[in-house]
């Protein structure tokens, strides 16, 4: 006679164990990690008011800039008409007079050594331009020719970190060569060195993630709700956006910890960190406001009305000038004693 309960006993292991081994073949570390929606800059309206300062012609789209102290230059990275085309670097001197650099192909991010260079990302790896020359030289990172570069930044033992598309951090050895990489972003949005530590923005994660001296990582952080750009200031700290959460986040590295989380309004975007004051630009509503951190929570100080569209911030702490860059073509904005009026 068939004992029926003890066939239905065996079918329920036999089910079990191959729930458990289906479950156990499938490794989730190793799927793509779950991403968002990437936060995005509100589309600015013609200003309301006059903007401060003065502007400095420059048409195109503009989307990140960089200032440099030795030559006392800003550099404006405008990608080209497609993802295939060269960029252009429009360097401005102290005079405020132009010199626009075709680049050798596309440009996806900058970052510069305060010493008179600028490095941009690109496929393959990375371009060098001697700013006073006016001059660029394409570097080919070993092994990466098909790699699309989306971030980069130089740490202070001049060792640069870049970031790519398909979600890999590198910190390379040398000029040319990787010493560590690091595989576990949706994509790298961003990156910044403090030291010799580096920090990641993946915009689809809205995280943070801290890499050590040897390009490993440490700590992450979710970063509000929908963090957008990123900033090392020279007092140490780190400075994001949450677009979407309408925040200024800051973190504290080495360990990797948030700090401070303050409201701000109209869609936050444009980022740049000075010895004073933490400066963040309101894309809804053409402003940039100047915050002081000093006291554990930031305090604004300042408010200037800008350029339409003021994504990308630059700053020069010798002479206390902030360079408000519109992305929709209506120039550079130099407002000089931005902080002093604190």
């Amino acid at each position: 006679m068939v004992n029926r309960a003890g066939l239905r006993r065996s079918a329920v292991i036999l089910l079990a164990c191959a729930t458990v081994m289906a479950g156990c073949s499938s490794n989730p570390l190793a799927a793509p990690p779950p991403t968002i929606e990437p936060a995005a800059p509100a589309v600015s309206p013609p200003p309301a008011t006059r903007p401060a300062g003065q502007i400095l012609p420059l048409g195109g789209n503009p989307d990140a800039a960089v200032f440099d102290e030795r030559t006392g230059s800003l550099a404006v990275l405008t990608p080209g008409a497609d993802p295939q085309s060269a960029a252009t670097l429009t360097i401005f001197n102290a005079s405020g007079v132009p010199r626009e650099l075709t680049l050798p192909g596309p440009a996806t991010a900058i970052t510069g050594d305060g010493q008179g260079s600028a490095f941009l990302s690109t496929r393959g790896g990375y371009v060098t331009v001697d700013l006073a020359a006016g001059t660029a030289s394409p570097v080919s990172i070993s092994e990466e020719t098909d790699t699309d570069f989306t971030a980069i930044a130089r740490r202070a033992d001049g060792r640069l970190v870049l970031g790519s598309a398909d979600g890999t951090a590198y910190t390379l050895g040398s000029d040319t060569a990787v010493a560590e990489k690091v595989k576990i972003f949706a994509r790298v949005d961003a990156v910044v060195a403090e030291g010799n530590n580096a920090v990641v923005l993946d915009r689809g994660q809205t995280s943070v993630t801290s890499l050590n001296a040897d390009g490993r990582t440490q700590q992450a952080l979710r970063a509000g709700l929908g963090a957008t750009t990123m900033v090392a200031d020279p007092l140490g700290r780190v400075l994001v956006t949450d677009t979407r959460g309408g925040q200024l986040l800051v973190f504290g590295v080495d360990p990797l910890i948030e700090r401070q989380a303050y409201p701000v309004p109209d869609a936050p975007y444009g980022l740049a960190g000075s010895r004073h004051l933490a400066w963040v630009s309101q894309t809804a509503s053409n402003m940039v406001v100047g915050y002081d951190l000093t006291t554990g929570i930031p305090v604004e100080k300042v408010r200037y009305p800008t350029v339409q569209q003021p994504n990308s911030l630059a700053f020069d702490d010798n002479s206390d000038t902030l360079y408000v860059v519109s992305a929709a073509g209506a120039g550079v904005q130099v407002i000089r004693n931005a902080a002093g009026a604190r």
